[in-house]
């Protein structure tokens, strides 16, 4: 019997992730791996960041669905170039679908590359895929305490983004509680509170998103 160790595949996905980002590098793409749990909120957050960061830079995405391309297609409606993953199956990205998947992108005309993950707390927790940024998404709707069940997605992440802030006043979501969730997981991580239905929040993360493109040119 010939038995894999985890930790062994789990190196080989972590030396091809260390080969996409410099790749990324090299073209002057900022990657960044978009993580949160079904329906909440990300390619809608997508799609308000995209209105804002045009004409200052160029977005493309890659699409992780376990199937279909719904999330593909919404994002060719608003003209953004788009490259769907389905995983038949599994519940998270790996590198080297990131790999095959760029394959497609035209890189040396994007500025930012987005992976819109499957939806999922856990699974997408172990898997570096390339990406320079990874933020995690979490709505009012889905409680304040996704940060206690869940704490290595939010611990491995560069940002929060609460979404769906416009529900707050009929929600018993406790945005103060989040904050300091987050804090002691990852005190280095940006928290914004956005709704991207609305508008609000939106602008100060597509700054600070503008912010970190310029210092991966740098």
């Amino acid at each position: 019997m010939k038995i894999v160790a985890a930790k062994k595949i789990l190196k080989a996905n972590d030396q091809l992730a260390s080969e996409n980002r410099a790749e990324f590098a090299r073209e002057g793409v900022l990657c960044v791996n978009l993580v949160g749990s079904p329906g909440c909120g990300k390619t809608t957050l997508l799609e308000a960041v995209f209105a804002q960061l045009a004409p200052t830079l160029s977005p493309s995405v890659i699409e992780g669905d376990i199937a279909g391309q719904v999330d593909a297609e919404r994002m060719e409606r608003i003209g953004i170039p788009v490259v769907q993953i389905n995983t038949d199956g599994m519940c998270h990205l790996e590198a080297s679908m990131i790999a095959a998947a760029a394959q497609g992108i035209d890189l040396k005309n994007v500025d930012m590359l987005w992976i819109e993950n499957v939806g999922n707390l856990v699974c997408t927790a172990g898997y570096d895929l390339g990406e320079h940024l990874r933020i995690v998404v979490l709505s009012t709707a889905e409680g304040d305490d996704k940060l206690i069940k869940y704490p290595a997605i939010f611990q491995r992440s560069d940002a929060l983004v609460i979404t769906k802030t416009d529900l707050l006043p009929y929600l018993n979501f406790d945005v103060a509680q989040a904050r300091a969730g987050m804090q002691r997981l990852a005190p280095e991580a940006r928290v914004f509170e956005v709704s991207a239905t609305t508008g609000h929040g939106v602008a100060e993360l597509v700054q600070w998103l503008v912010e970190k493109q310029a210092a991966a040119r740098d």
